[in-house]
């Protein structure tokens, strides 16, 4: 019989496991995307981008980053010409990021890329095994953004791991 325990110990391999996995897939993004000037996380902001004129602060509400570390990254991708600001009708200081063709260009570059190299990888797996895996991630995340701790303070999880 399975106990909670059991089940906490192996969920925590599994988000060792997850961590590990990111630091190699944004590695592996670095260097699909370097060629066009571009890293993981300038790629993943023109991702969102790409689909109309947003202000930063939407994005990193989206990729659940700070605004601040959003601002650098358009900053950049402004500054090497990958995206424009625009004004923005309905915020004065908010201002919009747009996509130049700069910019749409080095996203099909790196999609392309992309699609090579996932299929490189994803080709050394059974379907049947990824479809699985993926189903249990989106559960798994399904149940995160539920969890109640989310919206309550560090501290309730202090005062839970304190013994009696």
């Amino acid at each position: 019989m399975n106990t909670p325990k059991q089940q906490g110990d192996v969920f925590t391999e599994l988000i060792v496991e997850i961590f590990h996995l990111n630091t190699l897939i944004l590695g592996a993004g670095d260097r699909i995307a370097q060629p066009v000037g571009l890293t993981s996380a300038r790629w993943q902001v023109l991702g969102i981008v790409e689909h109309s004129p947003i202000p930063v602060a939407n994005v990193a509400r989206y990729m659940g980053l700070s605004r601040q570390t959003v601002q650098q990254t358009a900053d950049g991708l402004e500054r090497d010409g990958f995206i424009t600001y625009r004004e923005n009708p309905h915020h004065r200081r908010a201002k919009l990021m747009q996509m130049t063709e700069k910019g749409e260009r080095a996203l099909e570059y790196v999609r392309a890329h992309q699609m090579v190299w996932a299929q490189q990888i994803g080709g050394e797996h059974r379907l049947e095994s990824l479809q699985q895996a993926l189903e249990e991630l989106r559960e798994l995340r399904r149940h995160l953004e539920d969890d109640p701790l989310r919206s309550t303070s560090n501290r309730r999880i202090e005062n839970e791991a304190q013994p009696s």
